[in-house]
Order: structure tokens, then C-alpha cells, then sequence
């Protein structure tokens, strides 16, 4: 059994949800002491849409992921583990709230 210790959520949004996202995150700032990465408007790695990444751990699983599923307003979440191989992280540990897209997985080749 793979015990998973890390894991990233990567917030999508767009031209038209830059606002939303911009709230989602300062929300994100004001209840939690997760490091938010960088506001990204434009497509960065694997991920097809803008970005911004948020870093957590197992203890904050249970609080965070339902959390942004109520808070996440309409966004869509990509939220892997981080084991350190980043095709299987990137496919297989993988969940998401809102509707799936579909990565740049040449990338991890």
C-alpha cells in the first residue's frame, strides 16, 4: 500500500474566472497556512487552463478538500499526490472537483 504524505491542488480558471479565482484564493490565504503558489495566467506544465497551485499535506486532507469542494465556486480542481513520479502522480493519484481535463502528459516522456 502507497502511503501518500503530500499533495498539490491546482485551481483552473480562465479569462472569464480570473475574479472568482483571484477571491478563491485569498480565501484559501485567510483560512489556512498552506503555501499558495504562483497566480498563473497561462498555461503552466501538464495543466491545459491558468493555474494556481496549492500545497498540503495528509493531516490537511480531510479539512482542505472538502472545504474547497464548498468554497471552490464553479472552478474546477486538480488535486494529486506527489510520490515523485510525476506521470503515475499526474494520472493515477489523482481526483478532481469540477470537470475533468485533459493534461499535457508528453511532458513527464
Amino acid at each position: 500500500m502507497t502511503s501518500f504524505s503530500e499533495f498539490h491542488a491546482h485551481i483552473y480558471f480562465g479569462s472569464g474566472t480570473k475574479d472568482t479565482a483571484k477571491d478563491l484564493m485569498n480565501n484559501i490565504t485567510d483560512n489556512f497556512s498552506l503555501e499558495v503558489g504562483t497566480f498563473h495566467e497561462k498555461s503552466v506544465g501538464p495543466h491545459p487552463c491558468w493555474s494556481f497551485q496549492v500545497k498540503f499535506n495528509t493531516t490537511m486532507f480531510g479539512v482542505f478538500v472538502p472545504w474547497l469542494m464548498e468554497n471552490r465556486n464553479r472552478l474546477t480542481v486538480f488535486i494529486h499526490a506527489c510520490t515523485g513520479d510525476n506521470l503515475l502522480d499526474h494520472t493515477e493519484n489523482v481526483c478532481w472537483l469540477g470537470q475533468v481535463q485533459e493534461l499535457n502528459l508528453e511532458i513527464f516522456n
